[in-house]
């Protein structure tokens, strides 16, 4: 399992147009979709099997046909897979600004012309359309703290279950190992956009002190600006992922990076720079660590 985080949005099915609002209505109604617990372990495994095929196909021909499914009050919410548009963006972040690819990078040279039409595609549509609105976002090896913001730490759902190492793709739901978030994305909004008013009007003395404050505004912005592209009515979950496997029980339990960061804003919107710096280096200094994990991989 990829060792990644994941930031998602989850529509009401009565969001999508036709005939997407039918197809996901049917397709979450289906018993043979993945179910939640299991459904990123077959995220996974889809790509897996691009990647070990011959030739690879990094980037699918077709969309996904699948989706993260909640339900909460009677309302059925969907986050599409978008495999392919994650695939293309990815791959467009990959392509130096000159447009030319280095010898015996991916995809294979028969694919590029094809894959360029598609980024090219994409770019033009201004704005966007719905279906190239990217509900998911993911972080390998870390999470962003800008991400925390947007949540409380009532909202968090924990499992201990699996312990640390490599999960089995068997898992039960006794044995799911997961840190989760969930918030109504209107309730996001509103706390992306005090986090966002207290990091533009910080006092000099945070300025170099461990806080760069422009660049943790300008990244917080970027996550306003994601969670404004969606239904007021969607709901926005921050999943740990694989994340989990790479520490204790004791150190998972003991992961409250949103109610840290909640602390930082809190504090900093008093005054208080002390409490506020103490409450930011604590989350900085975890998720360094977790960075450094990919160094000992």
């Amino acid at each position: 399992m990829t060792y990644a985080a994941y930031l998602r949005i989850y529509e009401p099915v009565s969001a999508f147009h036709e005939p997407d609002r039918s197809r996901w209505a049917a397709y979450a109604a289906s018993s043979d979709r993945p179910r939640r617990r299991d459904a990123l372990a077959a995220e996974h495994a889809e790509s897996l099997r691009r990647v070990i095929s011959a030739p690879q196909a990094v980037v699918p021909d077709r969309e996904s046909e699948h989706a993260y499914i909640r339900r909460a009050d009677g309302v059925t919410y969907i986050c599409p897979w978008q495999t392919r548009l994650r695939c293309l963006l990815g791959y467009g972040r990959l392509v130096p600004e000159d447009g030319l690819l280095l010898p015996g990078a991916i995809p294979p040279a028969d694919d590029d012309q094809a894959v360029a039409a598609a980024l090219a595609g994409l770019e033009a549509a201004e704005p966007p359309g719905p279906s190239a609105r990217l509900h998911i976002l993911a972080s390998v090896w870390t999470v962003p703290l800008a991400w925390f913001v947007s949540f409380a730490a009532a909202e968090r759902w924990i499992s201990l279950g699996g312990g640390p190492g490599l999960p089995s793709v068997r898992a039960t739901a006794s044995a799911t190992r997961a840190l989760v978030y969930t918030t109504p994305v209107a309730r996001a909004r509103r706390r992306v956009a005090r986090g966002l008013a207290t990091l533009r009007n910080l006092p000099p003395e945070f300025d170099g002190a461990g806080l760069e404050p422009l660049r943790a505004a300008d990244d917080l912005a970027d996550v306003g600006r994601w969670l404004e592209e969606f239904h007021p009515d969607s709901l926005v979950e921050l999943d740990y992922g694989g994340l989990v496997y790479l520490v204790s029980d004791d150190m998972l339990s003991g992961d409250h990076s949103v109610a840290e960061i909640r602390a930082a804003i809190d504090g900093a919107a008093r005054g208080e720079c002390e409490l506020a710096m103490a409450m930011y280096m604590r989350a900085h200094s975890r998720w360094r660590a977790f960075a450094e994990f990919e160094q000992a991989n």
